[in-house]
């Protein structure tokens, strides 16, 4: 059945169109119109003015609804999945912190499942750990981290295919063979929870690391060591121009100021913005699957207030706090929830933007930058 979406500002590739249409077809687009005259047959839908942007692309989140992807189960992705949906993720890459290989096993077999229905916005497991150094475990289980195992993770991945994400602290031993092991077969290699120097970092990236954990998170900058000054992570991040990161665009894992600067220096094409939000997010809920995470001043911190440990933002969230609070022009800031991570996790080609032979996932978004309504492959999901 066609549907034709009309009486919006549409967010395209090239710029924003007014006084155009976006023409579906089940649950593809199958052509942005530069007009809005009726197409025969076809189901309208009047967008009332709002903006029309690709959906959002979740790489980096723990969970939602109240419930965490770390339970494994179909039931807790479907509701984390689900929650999120209504603020705007419309694709969505499940997120473990650091797990045991049974956790791995069965949150990949649900994962795995889940892939294969059709329209589904789940579209591949992202394993944070647990390969970090201890010193900056910050919010992640202590008892399960460890040093890059060959005779854990081969076997895992021969087992599993689902993985399209692993996180690692390239300074641990044997952490730059499993960077270019996991490379080598097709899966994101990142940075994470990590003490790494320039030199460090640049033979990460020569390693197969070519992305970064929510950066300047679990990572050190500028510091000094006795009398001396050193790089950090950070800085070292910035210097090799075609690494990128990710950003918690919540206002308070990065301040806005910084947002900006991240903007400023990597631009809108090197830089994803994610919530890393974990099961509290989107729900009424107050307590994580963590029984050590509390929930202060609109974030999640270790009991002790020792770490922050995760967030509570939504995508709607993370638009409003980059548009106003890190001044970050707007039509960017939906590149960097759709066309950055779509880029970033090899899934352009079907999602990340409005245009013709692309997943129908789309969002209607008010003048105050709030997410209204929401399509889901062609379905609409939250009523506007």
């Amino acid at each position: 059945m066609l549907t034709q979406i009309i009486n919006g500002i549409i967010h395209t590739p090239s710029g924003w169109v007014k006084g155009g249409s976006v023409i579906i077809d089940g649950n593809k687009i199958v052509e942005i119109s530069n007009n809005d005259l009726p197409v025969v047959g076809a189901k309208v839908i009047d967008a009332k003015g709002y903006y029309i942007t690709p959906g959002g692309v979740e790489i980096h989140c723990h969970g939602g609804g109240g419930r965490d992807f770390m339970e494994g189960t179909e039931d807790a992705f479907r509701a984390a999945a689900q929650a999120h949906m209504q603020h705007g993720t419309t694709s969505i890459f499940p997120t473990l912190s650091s797990s045991t290989i049974p956790m791995i096993k069965a949150a990949a077999a649900t994962t795995e499942k889940l892939m294969a229905e059709e329209n589904s916005p789940i579209l591949g497991l992202h394993l944070e750990g647990h390969y970090f150094n201890m010193k900056m475990a910050g919010g992640q289980i202590p008892e399960n981290i460890k040093n890059a195992d060959p005779k854990e993770y081969i076997p895992l991945l021969e087992e599993i295919s689902c993985v399209k994400r692993w996180d690692a602290a390239p300074e641990l031993p044997g952490a730059m063979e499993f960077g270019k092991y996991i490379t080598e077969r097709g899966i994101l290699a990142s940075i994470a929870h990590t003490h790494s120097n320039y030199q460090i970092v640049k033979e990460a990236y020569e390693s197969g690391y070519t992305h970064v954990t929510h950066f300047y998170n679990a990572m050190p900058g500028f510091h000094k060591k006795g009398e001396y000054k050193y790089e950090g992570t950070v800085e070292s991040v910035y210097l090799i121009e075609d690494m990128t990161v990710e950003a918690i665009a919540d206002g308070i894992h990065v301040p806005a100021p910084i947002l900006r600067l991240i903007y400023n220096i990597k631009g809108v094409e090197k830089c994803a913005l994610i919530t890393d939000s974990l099961a509290c997010a989107a729900s009424d809920s107050q307590t994580a699957f963590d029984p050590r995470v509390i929930i202060e001043d609109g974030v999640c911190k270790l009991a002790d207030r020792s770490a922050l440990a995760g967030s509570i933002a939504t995508m709607d969230r993370l638009i409003r706090t980059m548009t106003l609070k890190a001044e970050v022009p707007f039509f960017d800031v939906i590149r960097m929830i759709s066309e950055t991570p779509s880029k970033i996790m090899n899934v352009y080609d079907r999602k990340g933007s409005l245009a013709k032979g692309k997943d129908a996932d789309i969002l209607f978004i008010d003048s105050n930058y709030d997410v209204v309504g929401v399509m889901a492959m062609g379905n609409i999901v939250k009523e506007f």
